[in-house]
């Protein structure tokens, strides 16, 4: 190889390295990609706010969902949870036990609505 196509190489093999790397910090930044820990953590959010919806929403139908709302009000935060789980509210339709995570954003729902 002559010393002019080695340093044609050379300097290509350096600009294809360099285009790679801003592909990527573009692709990244301002591309909307996004790593396989990252999109798994945005699905698994995503049925947690689904789920609470269910959960908030089984809790309404029941009778009485405004004087509910009001005794869940009068309960300490951290044992709000609790309530939810022995009501069965946290319990997805065809599920036989309910989840902790879901109760918990269940009752911070549920917190929004008793402040309006």
């Amino acid at each position: 190889m002559t010393p002019v196509t080695a340093a044609k190489v050379k300097y290509g093999v350096w600009g294809l390295i360099g285009g790679a790397i801003i592909a990527m910090i573009i692709g990244f930044v301002w591309g909307g990609w996004t790593t396989t820990r990252t999109t798994k953590r945005l699905g698994d959010e995503a049925v947690l706010a689904a789920r609470a919806a269910i959960c908030v929403a089984q809790f309404m139908q029941q009778p009485n969902p405004q004087e509910k709302l009001q005794e869940l009000a009068k309960v300490y935060s951290y044992d709000r949870t609790n309530i939810i789980t022995k009501g069965g509210w946290d319990k997805m339709p065809g599920e036989e036990q309910g989840n902790f995570a879901v109760a918990r954003a269940c009752a911070d729902g549920l917190e929004v609505l008793m402040k309006k």
